[in-house]
């Protein structure tokens, strides 16, 4: 897995944690503001929220991974080759060829 899928997991972890481990109490009460010609505003309700401390931190393990070798061979194989003629062009042809990887370096 990528260092970075890591580094993500991680922050998503630790965020739905901290997201998740709130106390939230519900301080004062709201009121509706009154119906009138002339409205006077209205009063949101205050909460106190409290968030779980959280720490993330990295530590060196020892873990077992695959040792993986892989082979490469050449083959020859069918690309595309594509001729494009537009609308209003003389007889010539634009013609653009698929590159191998080996053709691109």
């Amino acid at each position: 897995m990528p260092r970075s899928s890591i580094w993500m997991i991680g922050f998503v972890s630790t965020a739905a944690l901290g997201l998740a481990a709130c106390d939230v109490d519900k301080t004062e009460e709201g009121e509706l503001p009154d119906v009138d010609v002339s409205v006077d505003g209205g009063e949101l309700p205050n909460y106190e929220v409290e968030t779980a401390d959280v720490e993330l931190e990295q530590e060196k393990t020892t873990v077992t991974v695959p040792d993986v070798d892989v082979d490469t061979e050449e083959r020859e194989i069918t690309v595309p080759d594509i001729d494009i003629e537009m609308p209003g062009e003389s007889e010539q042809s634009k013609q653009a060829d698929v590159a191998t990887p080996e053709e691109q370096r």
